[in-house]
């Protein structure tokens, strides 16, 4: 049976500032009232959204979370260049400081403030680190884009994202090579994602990339926003908009949950385990037509 925690929602739209606040608003829940927020975006690189994220969205997300009561905001980030540079190339501070968003810039980090993390059961041969921030933040608050990934990941949406709390070698730790050189990277991206669970997500997918990616790929309309609390249900459901709009054979020829990010993510017991357990609703009354489009390719998996 379906229930809140499983619920994704869809607003149909490319007006990024409409869709964040009527996807969010169609949670019928506010995590974030009177908390301390951790914001992480997707600012692997500065290429123009989806490489990165839009601006205009995390300007929209972040106008949200203050009208939803969010006590204070602060952006945490590591990016795959300095993260410094790629925050200035997307030119985001002077918004930043207009709408009163700290910056956590996780280069910036003291070797302590990199928690180790040694699963029982991981494919991580000595562990990883996750950024301390992250793993104490009273409120995280995750915005994601919807696109495929050509270095091994397949997939690059939520869970994903968590890539990005992990430190890389320019912290002085070799986690990165361990990742991209493993034949486990897929299910290693899973296992990051178990020490924490962010209580909001949003996904924007206005344009998305069917191919290529994480920084430039095939670029299509997808003409939508996601929110969901449930990242194996938010990246469900980001497959099943990928099918939608044609994507690679990785995607099409792929059952959604046998992609091994959310099957291992469903081992983990980090979210929905199937597409029953995954309530997609429209946002609105025009999203709806979409939303049933995308539910029967959850569906049928």
């Amino acid at each position: 049976m379906s229930n809140i925690r499983n619920r994704v929602t869809l607003a149909h739209t490319r007006d990024r500032a409409k869709g964040v606040r009527d996807s969010i608003n169609a949670m019928n829940a506010n995590p974030v009232s009177n908390k301390n927020v951790v914001l992480k975006p997707n600012f692997n690189t500065a290429d123009a959204a989806p490489g990165s994220t839009h601006n205009e969205t995390l300007e929209a997300l972040i106008e949200e979370l203050w009208a939803m009561g969010a006590k204070s905001i602060t952006l945490g980030e590591r990016s795959y260049p300095v993260t410094s540079a790629v925050m200035k190339q997307k030119n985001v501070q002077p918004m930043l400081d207009r709408l009163q968003v700290k910056v956590i810039n996780f280069d910036d980090l003291a070797p302590e403030d990199w928690v180790p993390i040694k699963p029982e059961s991981s494919h991580w041969p000595e562990g990883f680190r996750v950024a301390r921030p992250i793993l104490e933040a009273e409120c995280l608050v995750y915005t994601c884009c919807l696109k495929t990934h050509q270095y091994g990941g397949i997939i690059t949406m939520s869970l994903k994202l968590s890539v990005g709390v992990v430190p890389t070698s320019r912290n002085g730790f070799p986690y990165m090579n361990h990742l991209h050189g493993s034949p486990h990277q897929r299910k290693m991206i899973a296992e990051i994602n178990a020490p924490f669970r962010p209580d909001l997500i949003v996904m924007d997918g206005v344009d998305a990339f069917v191919d290529g990616g994480p920084m430039t790929g095939k670029r299509v309309k997808g003409d939508i926003i996601l929110a969901a609390d449930d990242r194996v249900a938010m990246d469900a459901v980001g497959v099943a908009v990928l099918k939608h709009l044609g994507s690679n054979s990785d995607i099409m020829n792929t059952p959604i949950f046998r992609q091994e990010q959310i099957a291992r993510a469903v081992e983990l017991g980090l979210g929905a385990a199937s597409p029953d357990e995954i309530d997609l609703v429209a946002a609105d009354d025009a999203s709806q037509v979409y939303r049933d489009q995308i539910n029967g390719i959850l569906q049928a998996g």
